[in-house]
């Protein structure tokens, strides 16, 4: 299975506190030495700063270990199966929509590449849907039901957003950059896995794929009986 790689939104990370600038220094003239007490807040807030940090990198490194054992997600895979809530309390099961061809797209409301694409994905919606294809949205971030709910509705969305799930997530090799999208076959087989920000023309021709599948097996099928002859029942 090929994967695309475009513009994505990498994980956001703690901050850095900002250096102070020499202009904010007093003169020299008045300048006085610190007393170990001024000093006692300063190194208080450094050993909370690097605290935080080493539990911010040791639970991130936790979650990639986890991820590791994952089988790795491949072309003909069978995309893994999960049960998730949707913005309007329903439980979606990604196995229910057997049968038809699924975009599966991980985004969040704070990705700029997601807003981009999101506009497409309803026109796509709007013009394969009749064909079976089924466009499925799940929200990383963590935002509340109703801003996701909200910002759905600005951006016009017409397929059903799931609050997503780390759990879910790491099914799918850990989602390590947004946007990060799956296209799946009529028969629920992973056919192609997109990274980051692509052109529509490109995620069209993926959708294409994907719709294609089954009837693709179904004329491989008339061209083999046609070969070798009916089947006795």
């Amino acid at each position: 299975m090929e994967t695309s790689q475009g513009t994505v939104e990498p994980a956001q990370s703690a901050g850095q506190p900002p250096h102070p600038s020499a202009s904010q220094g007093i003169p020299p003239s008045s300048a006085l030495p610190p007393s170990k007490g001024s000093r006692s807040p300063l190194v208080l807030v450094v050993v909370a700063f690097v605290v935080a940090l080493m539990l911010y990198f040791g639970y991130h490194k936790a979650r990639r270990s986890g991820a590791g054992s994952v089988p790795r997600l491949t072309q003909s895979t069978v995309a893994p199966d999960f049960s998730l809530e949707s913005l309007d309390g329903t439980t979606l099961r990604l196995s229910d929509l057997r049968g038809k061809a699924v975009l599966l797209n991980f985004w969040a409301t704070w990705c700029g590449p997601c807003k981009i694409e999101m506009p497409w994905f309803v026109d796509l919606q709007k013009q394969y849907g009749s064909q079976g294809l089924q466009i499925v949205g799940v929200a990383m971030d963590d935002a509340s039901k109703e801003d996701i709910g909200k910002f759905a509705k600005d951006m016009g969305v017409n397929y059903p957003i799931l609050i997503g799930k780390e759990s879910v997530g790491d099914q799918y090799g850990g989602v390590p950059a947004l946007p990060e999208t799956f296209l799946i076959s009529r028969d629920g087989k992973i056919v192609d896995k997109i990274i980051g920000l692509r052109g529509k023309a490109d995620i069209e021709e993926a959708v294409k794929k994907a719709l294609d599948t089954q009837a693709a097996k179904s004329q491989a099928s008339v061209d083999k009986e046609r070969e070798n002859g009916p089947v006795p029942k």
